[in-house]
């Protein structure tokens, strides 16, 4: 609540905020905390496959 307003905060989450009232459980808490991280935030959604699943493990003694 101090920073709200004052200074950045970055947050990754593979959970979209509109399923994070179910994670989060307690009502008041979820609008407390999407009321502060959502009202200004610059949201950046990404959308298609998981490079992770294209990229190559590389051998660990190589």
């Amino acid at each position: 609540e101090e920073r709200y307003g004052r200074r950045s905060t970055i947050i990754t989450s593979q959970i979209p905020p509109a399923q994070w009232h179910d994670v989060i459980g307690d009502p008041t808490y979820a609008d407390a905390i999407l009321d502060r991280l959502i009202h200004n935030a610059h949201r950046i959604e990404l959308s298609g496959e998981s490079l992770r699943k294209t990229r190559k493990s590389s051998p660990k003694n190589a």
